[in-house]
């Protein structure tokens, strides 16, 4: 009696998965403004956006852990105190939610909310000593990073929405987002289980990518710690582009 093998095997899974685990660990280390969100829509064109999303939860961990300890002295924890519980209200109406709403059409709703963000952010650039978005948009917006990032991993681009006003420094802006997704993520596991979305053939995969984790968080590290701050931010509206529009095309397709 022969057993089957319970990870996937398709090859084409694995061309469009490798590419979306290194771009998420650049994203997530080096450049975390949505750069990552892509990895999903990536891995959709294998697979489903729910499977995708169950596979990453591993190396998401890893990739995690590894961000954290990159760029731990340039946390600001005051602002992560504030954006967390946020955040974590976000996880829980994912959990709730998640049976009843298709994830393309929340995945396409994030990529409209990003392009628009990011029209306002070119056409209308804020002047320099302009104030800083209210806290509670920045409330409402690190809700729907929460809520987005349980749905499809795609947390990037609403709470960049209040952080990239901020001005941070590169470091410290990718410190935050390190620490709060690492927390983000660690919610999400036993929904995620609940849901039956970690079973065996998934982690097994996930076994498969994750030797990529620190290859794509060391990427990130080497380029968050040389770039310029002024090329940082270009670079983050590339990547808030390219996630809008990948989002955006996914649900309307």
């Amino acid at each position: 009696m022969s057993i089957a093998f319970p990870l996937i095997t398709d090859p084409y899974f694995y061309a469009v998965s490798v590419p979306a685990v290194l771009l998420l660990g650049v994203g997530k280390s080096g450049f975390g403004a949505g750069l990552g969100s892509l990895a999903v829509p990536m891995m959709a064109l294998a697979v489903s956006v729910p499977r995708a999303a169950a596979i990453l939860m591993p190396v998401l961990f890893v990739m995690d852990l590894l961000g954290m300890a990159a760029f731990r002295k340039s946390l600001d924890l005051r602002l992560l105190r504030f954006l967390l519980p946020f955040g974590l209200v976000g996880v829980a109406l994912g959990a709730v939610l998640f049976k009843v709403l298709d994830a393309r059409t929340v995945a396409g709703v994030v990529g409209a909310c990003t392009l628009l963000f990011l029209a306002q952010r070119l056409l209308f650039a804020p002047r320099p000593g302009s104030a800083p978005p209210p806290r509670w948009l920045g409330g409402i917006l690190t809700v729907a990073s929460g809520f987005t990032s349980f749905v499809a991993h795609a947390g990037g681009p609403p709470i960049n929405a209040y952080l990239i006003p901020l001005g941070l420094p590169p470091l410290r802006f990718t410190a935050v987002m390190a620490f709060f997704f690492f927390f983000i993520n660690l919610a999400k596991w036993l929904p995620y289980a609940w849901l039956g979305l970690l079973d065996l053939p998934n982690l097994a995969t996930s076994m498969v990518l994750l030797p990529l984790a620190p290859l794509g968080v060391w990427l990130g590290v080497r380029l968050a710690r040389r770039i310029k701050p002024a090329l940082f931010y270009r670079l983050v509206y590339l990547g808030m582009g390219l996630t809008g529009t990948k989002l955006l095309w996914d649900a309307l397709a």
